[in-house]
């Protein structure tokens, strides 16, 4: 185990001349003067760590460092690991999609949505296709329809240059 002296040292000197030091089992020890304090440190086999160094006098506490900031580390993990990523999938189709090939993308929808993920409907024109938008706003309406038992529409069908597009996110389980 580092010694206390350079445990102190890494995790900010305590520069007063008096502190208020918490005993390893939680107990509070009371006001005491640094080197007492680092001695009964020493003794314990313990750290001696500054937990609130603002405080009037600074708090101290003695402590194992290396198991604290294990837990510590244990516990940032558990929190990584509950929480879930939300991404976004995007499907394209075309304004003269069959209906074959339509279907094959609705299922492709149906799963992202099942896996939890917000799933980006694009109509693509090209060329002259661009005069029939409502073409593009059919296809959009019929993969709503499609998925309503799975999914809200996030963002309404809007257009941007070549493309429109909608969002849809999952229902909440």
């Amino acid at each position: 185990m580092a010694s206390v002296a350079n445990q102190v040292r890494r995790n900010r000197q305590i520069r007063a001349r008096e502190v208020r030091v918490i005993g390893d089992d939680g107990e509070q020890v009371g006001i005491m003067l640094t080197p007492d304090a680092l001695k009964m440190a020493m003794d314990a086999g313990l750290d001696l760590v500054e937990v609130s160094p603002n405080a009037r006098p600074p708090v101290c506490k003695i402590m194992d460092f290396g198991r604290f900031k294990y837990q510590q580390q244990k516990k940032a993990q558990e929190a990584r690991k509950k929480t879930t990523i939300v991404q976004i999938k995007e499907i394209k189709v075309r304004p003269k999609t069959d209906d074959h090939d339509f279907n094959t993308k609705l299922k492709h929808v149906r799963r992202f949505l099942e896996d939890g993920d917000r799933v980006k409907v694009t109509v693509f024109f090209r060329g002259r296709e661009i005069v029939h938008k409502d073409r593009g706003l059919m296809i959009l309406d019929r993969m709503v329809e499609a998925v309503k038992d799975l999914a809200k529409v996030d963002q309404l069908p809007r257009s941007e240059g070549r493309t429109m597009s909608l969002l849809l996110a999952p229902l909440p389980k």
